[in-house]
């Protein structure tokens, strides 16, 4: 089950700062998409191409994907809600997108305005789309474990939304503890299921650490269910705007330490992911949530 190098996908561009009070310029979004590059991880999401009314600091995205020096090797993706967000993303020549829904149909509707049936409904012509430009496609489930509104969600249902998404024709999934509530006994609940019926290199965990369960849920997922890719967020950073209470992303250097420390293997250089993550603090207006970010500078974290 622990064999093999772990997967990340970086982010903190875009679920990290979509949260953020402040608006982080353009400029210090490009270095910090660069300097997550430089860091080990496989993809980074970029941006995301919603309304910007909704999510004011994804206003620029389409400026961060035509600033950035782009790194071989490293995916630069983005999220899109609709066809329109689609054809943005294609206009920018992003390497891939990710669409979402809930297992929550009050999260879903707080979120989107749809329920999770209709929200399929509407991604299945982006998908399709996507698909047919060449473009590889995740699909994010957002509370998968417990709704800010509705409480916990049976693993049941929300197995039964990843299959939906599959059954449209997404590459991978992303399973999303969007309040950060969940506890490896609701990651047991889910995964027992689902990695019945899907194959575990389809399969990302997205964990906020608002409990302080993330690294606990993800050591579960990987430990017992041989999942090997994760979202996270260098610095901690995130949150969801319809999702009270949320606070930030598992940060990536945390977690990557605590996998490295089981043995595991992240390629990920964890000193340039805290330096990363440390320049853009000063733009934020608070402190980062990160374990490694608050050791004495100086002190080896690689």
């Amino acid at each position: 089950m622990l064999k093999g190098k772990l997967r990340f996908v970086e982010v903190g561009p875009r679920d990290g700062l979509q949260n953020e009070a402040r608006l982080v310029p353009l400029a210090a979004k490009a270095r910090f998409v660069e300097a997550l590059a430089e860091t080990g991880v496989g993809e980074v999401e970029a941006g995301a191409f919603v309304s910007p009314n909704a999510v004011p600091q994804m206003a620029d995205s389409e400026k961060v994907f035509g600033l950035i020096m782009r790194k071989r090797g490293v995916l630069f993706s983005a999220l899109v809600p609709n066809e329109r967000g689609l054809e943005r993303a294609l206009a920018v020549k992003a390497d891939k997108v990710s669409v979402f829904t809930a297992a929550s149909d009050t999260f879903n509707r707080r979120n989107i305005n749809a329920s999770v049936k209709d929200s399929l409904t509407r991604l299945a012509p982006v998908v399709a789309r996507a698909r047919a430009a060449g473009l590889p496609v995740r699909g994010y489930v957002s509370t998968a474990f417990h709704c800010p509104f509705e409480g916990p969600i049976s693993p049941e249902t929300a197995a039964g939304v990843c299959r939906d998404l599959l059954a449209l024709g997404v590459d991978e999934l992303s399973v999303g503890d969007t309040i950060g509530r969940a506890s490896p006994r609701d990651v047991r609940a889910l995964l027992s299921i689902l990695m019945k019926e899907v194959p575990a290199e389809k399969v990302f965990m997205h964990f906020h650490d608002t409990y302080g369960m993330a690294v606990a849920n993800a050591l579960t997922a990987w430990g017992e269910f041989g999942i090997s890719g994760f979202d996270s967020s260098a610095g901690g950073l995130g949150g969801c705007p319809y999702a009270p209470g949320a606070t930030g992303n598992v940060a990536t250097e945390d977690l990557a330490f605590a996998f490295e420390a089981e043995g595991g293997m992240t390629g990920l250089d964890l000193a340039k992911v805290r330096a990363a993550a440390l320049a853009l603090e000063p733009l934020l207006g608070h402190r980062l949530s990160s374990k490694l970010c608050r050791i004495p500078s100086g002190r080896d974290v690689a």
